[in-house]
C-alpha cells in the first residue's frame, strides 16, 4: 500500500510497522499503542477507538480506504475519541486479549478488529469490519461513532459497569477439574478429524478452508503410533489437493493463506511466511513416512519461494505478502488463455492454458488462478511445464507485485528456520541448512539484547518489543532441528539457556501452562495463556513437546517433569475439544511414545558413520533422538557429560540405542542399525 503523501503525517510516521506506516498519512490522528494515548484519554474524558490489523490484511485496506481515508470518519474519530493503531504481529498479546472479547462479545473475531474502551484500556463494545456507511444489515462506522459517542457521554456509568464484567469474565479461570485421559483424548481428536474429513478434495470441514499443517503432523504421528492406514490417507489426500489447487502458486512457487472454497481452488492470496513453514514440514514428514519424491518435490518449491522472495539480504526472513496488488485482489497472480499464448506462443500457450485451467470464461473475476484441480499431469508433461512456467515467472515478475511486509518476526523464522534445518536433514541439501544457520546467527546476533532478552520484531535496523512464549518456543524447536541437523553443541546450548529463560519469564508457578507474555513485559488488563493449536500451534504446545526432546537429548529429566505439567495444566481445556489442540496432542504422543535416543560415535565424519546417521534421520520414526559424538563434538559435554564415556568400539562408528529406559548393546554394522530404524512402515488394513 501506498501512503499519500500529500497530507500531513499522524504520529504513525514515527513507527516500524509496516501496517502502522500504512496508516501515516491518514487524516486521522491516530496514535500507536503508548502511554501517551492512554493519558490523552484519561485528562479529556473520552474514549479510546482501538483498531487492530496486520500489513498484509485485505480487508484492512478495505476498511481504510472506506473509512480511515475518509474526512468524516476521521472528524468524528479525532473529535469524540482517541485512536489508536497496533500491529497484531507486532503485539500478539495485545490482539490476544481484545480478540477474546470480540469473541465473547459476538460469536466470532477477525480483522481488522475493532474495540471501543475506557480510558484504562477496558473494552465495552467489539467487532470486526465495518463500512463507512450501513450497508446490508450492518452498522456504518458513521453511525457507530455518533452512537458510542452519545452513549459516553449519556451512560457513562453503564458502559464502565460493562467493561467491569468483561474484564472479570475474561480474568476468570475455568473452575473445572475435570482430567481426561489424554490417550483418549488422541482418539477424539483423530476421530473428529476423521469425521471431518472432505474425501473428495481434502482437508476438514467445508469452505473457507485452512491448511492447519498441524492437524496433518499430528495425524501422522497417529498413523505411525496405530498403524491406521486412514490416517495416512487424510494426510496424503489433503497434500496432494492443497498442491494442485490454486492455494498453490503455480508459476512463482509458496502457499496462500487459506482457500475460500472447498476445493483449495480461489485462495486468499496473501502469502504467510509462518504457514510456509509449517506446511514445508508437513511435506517433508509426508516424504520421511512414504518416501513419495512428490511431497519432497512441494518443499522444495516452497524453499524456492520463500529462499528468493522472503530472504533478507543478511538471511533473517520477512513476515508476509499481500493478496493486493494495484489495489485489487490477486491481479498480480491471474492469467487470461491471450496472456499466456503471448509469452509461450499459440501451439505451446494453448497446451499450457488447457493443462492449467486457464479459460476465456476464466474461475475468478473474468481471469484463471491456474491450478492441477481436474488435470493429472504426465510424465511427459513436466518437462514442458517447466520450461513455460519459468518464461511465464519472468514475465509476471514485470508486473507491480504485492506489498511485502518487510519485518522480522523471531516466532514465525524459528518456523521457517526449522523447516530449512528439516529440509537440509531430510533432503540431503546443504544449502537448505546454510540458509536455516544464516536466519538463526541472524536472530542471535540482532534480535537479543545485552541482558540475554530476547526480543520480537526486527526491522529497518532495530528491535525493542520483548519477545513472547511463542517467540521462544518456535526459536528453540528452530535450534534443536539444527541441531540434529548439524549436529553442533552450539545449537543445543542455546536452546537449554533459552528454554530457561522461557519458564523464568513466562512459567506460572501457580497453576502450570506459560503466560503469553512475559513478567518483565507491559502488563495488560490480564495476562492470557494460550494453548488453542489455530493457524499455528501455540507456544505451550511447541514448548511441551521441546521440553521432552531437550529432556531426552540432555539428560535432564526434571524438563519432561515440567512438560508433564503443563499436559495436567491444560487437560480440562483440551478435553472440550481434542481436534483444537492437535499439536499439544502430538506431544503427548511424543511422550508417551518412549522415544529412541541415539548416540552415534566416531574417531570422526567417516562414510561409515555418514550412513548411520542417514539410517536414523531417513526413518519414518518421528519419536528419536539422535547425537553424534567425534572429536569436533567436545564441547558437548559441557551439556551431557556422561557422553564422553561413550566409545567408538574397535575404532568403528558406533551406535548406542536406549529406549524405555533401557540402553541395547552397541551396533558397529550399519545394516544391524538399519533393522532398528526399518525405512518403510507396514500398515494395518482396513
Amino acid at each position: 500500500m501506498t501512503a499519500d503523501k500529500t497530507r500531513v503525517p499522524n504520529r504513525l510516521v514515527h513507527e516500524k510497522s509496516p501496517y502502522l506506516l500504512q496508516h501515516a498519512y491518514n487524516p486521522v490522528d491516530w496514535y500507536p499503542w503508548s502511554e501517551e494515548a492512554f493519558t490523552k484519554a484519561k485528562e479529556e474524558g473520552k474514549p479510546i477507538f482501538l483498531s487492530i490489523g496486520y500489513s498484509t490484511c485485505h480487508w484492512c485496506h478495505v476498511m481504510e480506504r472506506e473509512c480511515f481515508e475518509d474526512e468524516e470518519v476521521a472528524d468524528l474519530l479525532n473529535r469524540y475519541f482517541v485512536s489508536i493503531k497496533v500491529d497484531r504481529e507486532e503485539r500478539p498479546d495485545i490482539d490476544s486479549i481484545y480478540m477474546a472479547v470480540c469473541q465473547a462479545m459476538t460469536g466470532h473475531g477477525g480483522w481488522p478488529l475493532t474495540i471501543f474502551m475506557t480510558p484504562d484500556a477496558k473494552p465495552f463494545f467489539a467487532g470486526t469490519y465495518f463500512p463507512k456507511k450501513d450497508r446490508m444489515g450492518l452498522p456504518g462506522l458513521v453511525t457507530l461513532l455518533k452512537r458510542v459517542h452519545a452513549l459516553w457521554k449519556d451512560n457513562r456509568d453503564d458502559l464502565t459497569e460493562v467493561t467491569d464484567r468483561i474484564v472479570q469474565a475474561l480474568q476468570e479461570r475455568p473452575t473445572t477439574t475435570h482430567k481426561a485421559d489424554p490417550d483418549a483424548l488422541v482418539t477424539k481428536a483423530y476421530e473428529n478429524l476423521r469425521m471431518s474429513f472432505d474425501s473428495v478434495y481434502g482437508g476438514f470441514g467445508s469452505a473457507p478452508k485452512f491448511p492447519t499443517p498441524h492437524n496433518l503432523i499430528f495425524l501422522l504421528r497417529y498413523w505411525y503410533v496405530h498403524r491406521d492406514s486412514m490416517a495416512l490417507a487424510m494426510v496424503e489426500k489433503t497434500l496432494d489437493a492443497m498442491y494442485r489447487g490454486g492455494i498453490f502458486d503455480h508459476i512463482g512457487f509458496g502457499f496462500s493463506r487459506y482457500s475460500t472454497d472447498s476445493k483449495w481452488l480461489v485462495p486468499h492470496f496473501e502469502k504467510m511466511l509462518y504457514d510456509n513453514a509449517l506446511l514445508a514440514i508437513a511435506y517433508l514428514e509426508a516424504y520421511r513416512a512414504t518416501r513419495r519424491e512428490k511431497y519432497a518435490d512441494v518443499a522444495r518449491r516452497i524453499f524456492a519461494y520463500v529462499l528468493r522472495d522472503m530472504t533478507s539480504p543478511e538471511g533473517g526472513f520477512y513476515s508476509a505478502e499481500d493478496a493486493d496488488s494495484e489495489g485489487e485482489e490477486g491481479k498480480f497472480y491471474l492469467w487470461t488463455p491471450d496472456e499466456v499464448k503471448e509469452v509461450l506462443g499459440e501451439k505451446d500457450g494453448e497446451r499450457f492454458a488447457r493443462l492449467f485451467d486457464i479459460t476465456e470464461r476464466g474461475n475468478f473475476e473474468g481471469k484463471s488462478i491456474p491450478n492441477l484441480i481436474n488435470i493429472q499431469v504426465s510424465a511427459s508433461d513436466r518437462e514442458f511445464i517447466e520450461r513455460c512456467r519459468k518464461r511465464l515467472f519472468d514475465t509476471r515478475e514485470q508486473r507491480p507485485r504485492p506489498f511485502r511486509d518487510d519485518k522480522i518476526l523471531t516466532g514465525w523464522n524459528g518456523l521457517m528456520i526449522a523447516a530449512l534445518a528439516m529440509g537440509g536433514r531430510i533432503l540431503g541439501d546443504i544449502a537448505y541448512t546454510e540458509a536455516a544457520e544464516k536466519a538463526c546467527r541472524f536472530i542471535l546476533g540482532k534480535m537479543i539484547r545485552p541482558d540475554g532478552r530476547l526480543l520480537a520484531a526486527y526491522r529497518d535496523g532495530s528491535a525493542n518489543i520483548p519477545a513472547y512464549a511463542d517467540d521462544y518456543a518456535f526459536l528453540i524447536w528452530a535450534l534443536l532441528e539444527l541441531y540434529e541437523t548439524t549436529y553442533k553443541p552450539q545449537y543445543l546450548k542455546k536452546a537449554l539457556e533459552l528454554n530457561e529463560a522461557l519458564l523464568e519469564l513466562f512459567w506460572d508457578s501457580q497453576d502450570g501452562g506459560l503466560f503469553l507474555y512475559g513478567s518483565d513485559a507491559e502488563q495488560l488488563i490480564m495476562r492470557p495463556k494460550e494453548v488453542y493449536d489455530g493457524a499455528l500451534p501455540s507456544g505451550n504446545s511447541v514448548a511441551a513437546l521441546n521440553l521432552l526432546r531437550l529432556s531426552h537429548l540432555s539428560g535432564r529429566s526434571e524438563l519432561a517433569e515440567i512438560a508433564q505439567k503443563l499436559f495436567e495444566a491444560f487437560n480440562p481445556e483440551v478435553s472440550l475439544s481434542p481436534h483444537a489442540h492437535t499439536f499439544f496432542l502430538t506431544a503427548w504422543m511424543f511422550y508417551k511414545s518412549r522415544p529412541k535416543e541415539v548416540i552415534i560415535v566416531a574417531d570422526g565424519a567417516t562414510e561409515e558413520a555418514c550412513r548411520m546417521l542417514r539410517i536414523v534421520n531417513s526413518s519414518p520414526d518421528p519419536f528419536v533422538c539422535s547425537i553424534l559424538y567425534t572429536s569436533q563434538h567436545r564441547d558437548l559435554t559441557e551439556i551431557l557429560p556422561h557422553v564422553g564415556n561413550y566409545r567408538a568400539m574397535d575404532g568403528k562408528p558406533t551406535a548406542y540405542i536406549c529406549e524405555d529406559y533401557a540402553c541395547q548393546p552397541p551396533i558397529t554394522d550399519p545394516d544391524e542399525l538399519e533393522k532398528h530404524f526399518p525405512p518403510e512402515v507396514i500398515l494395518k488394513h482396513e
